[in-house]
C-alpha cells in the first residue's frame, strides 16, 4: 500500500528545500511565473505570503508530505470570489498528483465556502485529461501577472446538496 499522503503547513518545510524545489527547470517548465532559481529569502517571501492567505481567507496552500517526504506544495488560494487551486510537486514526484488533487477536492467538497474549484494552466500544458476525467470544464483564458493561463472550473458540491433550488 502506497504511504498516506500528509498535508501540513509550508512552514514545517525546509527553506532550502523549497528553494530548491521551485529552482527545478523540470519544475519551472509549465510556471511562465517562475522567472529563476530561489534562495532561502525567496522562499522564505513565498512562505510568508501563503501564510498571509491563511490570516486573510482561512485557507492557502499546505506542504504534502508521504512517508516523511516531501512532494511540494499547493492548495487553495481566493482570486477574487474564486478559490483556485494549485498544485506544484518536485520533479521526481510528478506521479502524486492525482492523488493529492483527490484528496485535496475531497476537502473542498466537504467545505462550505468552496462551491466550485478553478484551476489555471499554462497553455505549455499539453496532457490536460486528468482535469476532464475529474470533472472540470474549459471555462476560457485569462491573464495573469502578464502570462496567459487556460482556466478550467471543477463545481464542488456539498455532500448535503440536493441539487434542487
Amino acid at each position: 500500500m502506497p504511504a498516506p499522503i500528509t498535508f501540513t503547513r509550508l512552514t514545517d518545510v525546509p527553506l532550502a528545500a523549497i528553494a530548491a524545489h521551485m529552482s527545478d527547470p523540470k519544475v519551472a517548465e509549465h510556471m511562465p511565473l517562475l522567472t529563476g532559481p530561489w534562495d532561502k529569502a525567496q522562499a522564505a517571501a513565498f512562505v510568508a505570503a501563503k501564510e498571509a492567505c491563511w490570516q486573510r481567507d482561512g485557507l492557502g496552500h499546505w506542504a504534502f508530505w508521504a512517508g516523511g517526504n516531501y512532494l511540494g506544495w499547493g492548495g487553495f488560494q481566493k482570486e477574487d470570489a474564486e478559490w483556485d487551486f494549485g498544485l506544484v510537486l518536485r520533479s521526481n514526484c510528478f506521479g502524486w498528483g492525482r492523488r493529492i488533487a483527490d484528496q485535496a477536492l475531497a476537502f473542498a467538497r466537504g467545505d462550505s465556502r468552496i462551491p466550485y474549484v478553478t484551476f489555471l494552466l499554462p497553455p505549455s500544458r499539453r496532457h490536460l485529461r486528468g482535469l476532464p476525467s475529474l470533472g472540470a470544464v474549459r471555462a476560457g483564458e485569462v491573464t495573469y501577472d502578464g502570462a496567459r493561463f487556460v482556466k478550467f472550473r471543477l463545481d464542488t458540491p456539498q455532500p448535503n446538496d440536493s441539487g434542487e433550488n
